[in-house]
């Protein structure tokens, strides 16, 4: 048991500075980093004191899913998780050629495929493509009215070499699988071209926005690439991508990278061409053809920062989005590592319905343009902002790790909003989050955010990789302290700067940043349900000058081990006068803690540190 009284004010550091990557890979651990429990605000602000974070972040916007914050749509719940990728074999880049029409929603793509031999004697490439149904049996097949309904799906039409030649492939049970010239030798690289058409059954989705002119956007998350573009579509699975989109020329085409060319063609057609020259995932892959207002904001460090909304929403969509993106942008660089990207341009469309953190073009929901500057849109925009370190560049290798993303971008945002808002902000949305957990684990108990080879693609996220993996790195930060935690973020980051990461890789950074054992942390928050639910109460032992707390775990199963703040007020206290940390690791526990006088009330957690529900109150005297 641990008794302090409540420090003055700290003299916060001013924000780190931006590392260059080559600095952060030798000496990320030993990199300088904030001191303290709040995050410094710049130089001339007032520095805010306490502790804090962690939001609900997308509660304040209507019409999102309750347990699922964000615009992430999901296969059907029936749909497996897809097998990791062949071995043998790396995916380097892919070049997408696609021809949109108006009078048609058939797309015709031709893919380029690079890829590199990582073994010896690779005799077949197998790509993820959704294919065509088979035509029915005549007797089988359904009314003429039904029948007029084109099938979904891509047909490939062939498969050749960088010469032409033809390759030999088949295209059975949604898998192309391509059969090479010749074995593979480790080092070397191939390439090849599939040519195909098709209407996509998801994944791309063509149709009006909420105006009703035609759209086409693309909503790959969490494997839904395959329905339009050949690929490895597995979530760690990391390659360069171009979009060469030939579209009617009264649209403008927006995707990842940098603009390369736009060239009118004849017949009313334009080719746009975007070039992403950073490995990315294929659910990142993003296409966006609309009539667009276009802003040009400025730049953050010679990168271009841009808002993509629909012409008819100009004035008030470059009004929402001006703010605040490069000061999220300069916030991340400095804390946590350099922005990986080639620009970041914000973009509605009506494939999302929250926000979707398609690498360098972030996708928000047509409703975010308000005129207004929502809040609740505001931080979505801080929070899509956060994936392009988490989640974009430093990727989970499987869908089992998704609160590698989602826990730290929920985090993350409420880490800026204490920077730029303030501690009630911050504590604010902690609060928030932890209504939510509890709200999600009364329904699903036993729910574990770092998932046990999942299969269900429709559990891969929830609040509990959310608001929860939040919450952990919440309690992360409180148990090592803001120096070990910055420090192994930062390890983290610039360890696996543009590949990707396990549970176990983020686990092994803190620890070597802190020289702490967390297995039992990790194990005791990430891989098993439940949460702390305390019971109990205290009374003030005038005698023997001090205060008696009982208190008792109540949740099914084993206990949890936590240390526990409990706050002792003198009357009309905002702050307590005296903070003891004690620790729980049993059904149940007493404990005497000498105080120089009677509170007027007890509180347990007033730091805000510990996820767990409580019923505590003032006993009886004895």
């Amino acid at each position: 048991m641990r008794t302090h009284h409540p420090p003055s004010p700290l003299t916060l550091p001013r924000p780190l500075p931006a590392l260059l990557l080559p600095t952060l890979l030798a000496g990320a651990a030993a990199a300088a980093v904030p001191t303290g429990h709040a995050i410094a605000p710049p130089p001339t602000a007032a520095a805010p004191s306490g502790h804090g974070p962690v939001p609900a972040i997308h509660t304040a916007i209507p019409g999102f899913h309750p347990a699922i914050p964000s615009g992430h749509g999901f296969a059907p719940a029936t749909t497996p998780a897809p097998p990791p990728p062949a071995p043998g074999i790396d995916i380097e880049s892919y070049r997408f050629e696609l021809t949109l029409r108006d009078d048609t929603d058939e797309i015709t793509g031709r893919t380029t495929v690079t890829l590199r031999f990582t073994a010896d004697g690779v005799t077949e490439v197998p790509l993820d493509l959704i294919g065509r149904p088979p035509p029915e049996p005549s007797a089988a097949r359904p009314p003429p009215a039904a029948a007029d309904t084109p099938a979904r799906g891509m047909e490939v039409l062939a498969v050749t070499t960088p010469a032409g030649n033809p390759l030999a492939h088949r295209h059975q049970d949604d898998v192309l699988t391509v059969t090479l010239p010749s074995p593979g030798t480790a080092g070397t690289r191939s390439t090849f071209t599939v040519s195909y058409h098709g209407i996509p059954a998801s994944g791309l989705r063509i149709g009006p926005n909420k105006y009703g002119e035609r759209t086409f956007f693309s909503d790959n998350w969490p494997n839904r690439a395959r329905n339009w573009l050949p690929t490895v579509d597995h979530i760690g699975d990391k390659a360069t991508c171009e979009f060469v989109v030939t579209a009617p020329a009264h649209y403008q085409v927006v995707s990842n990278g940098r603009l390369m060319e736009e060239t009118d063609l004849e017949g009313g057609m334009r080719l746009t061409h975007w070039k992403q020259s950073v490995p990315i995932s294929p659910w990142l892959y993003v296409v966006g053809v609309a009539r667009f207002a276009v802003q040009h904001l400025g730049e953050f460090k010679g990168v271009p920062v841009q808002t993509w909304v629909y012409a008819r929403d100009r004035d008030a969509g470059f009004y929402d989005f001006a703010v605040p993106t490069i000061e999220v942008l300069h916030f991340y660089d400095a804390y946590i590592g350099p922005f990986a990207y080639e620009k970041l341009a914000n973009i509605t469309s009506p494939a999302t319905g929250g926000g979707m953190e398609a690498a360098t073009a972030l996708m928000y929901g047509e409703n975010s343009v308000t005129g207004e500057r929502s809040v609740g849109w505001r931080n979505v925009v801080i929070h899509e902002i956060a994936h392009q370190w988490f989640g974009n560049s430093v990727t989970e290798s499987e869908w089992d790790d998704v609160w590698l993303s989602e826990g730290f971008a929920t985090y993350f945002t409420l880490l800026f909003r204490e920077h730029a808002y303030g501690r009630d902000d911050f504590v604010t949305g902690l609060r928030q989050a932890a209504e939510r957990v509890w709200r999600w684990y009364d329904d699903n108990p036993d729910y574990r955010v770092v998932h046990d080879s999942l299969t269900d693609m429709s559990r891969v996220t929830s609040v509990a990789t959310y608001q929860k993996g939040a919450w952990v790195l919440h309690m992360l930060r409180g148990r090592l302290g803001d120096e070990a935690f910055w420090r192994g973020i930062r390890l983290y980051y610039a360890r696996h700067f543009n590949g990707t990461a396990t549970t176990d890789d983020f686990m092994h950074a803190m620890e070597e940043a802190s020289g702490d054992d967390l297995q039992a942390f990790f194990d005791q928050w990430l891989r098993r349900g439940r949460n702390p639910a305390l019971e109990g109460s205290w009374r003030y032992d005038a005698a023997a000058g001090a205060v008696q707390i009982e208190l008792r775990q109540v949740q099914p199963g084993a206990p949890f081990e936590v240390p526990l703040e409990v706050g002792i007020y003198a009357e009309g206290d905002l702050l307590p006068a005296q903070v003891t940390t004690i620790r729980i690791d049993g059904p149940a526990h007493r404990f005497v803690i000498p105080v120089a006088a009677e509170p007027a009330e007890v509180r347990l957690d007033p730091g805000t540190w510990l996820l767990f529900r409580s019923d505590f109150r003032r006993g009886p005297p004895r």
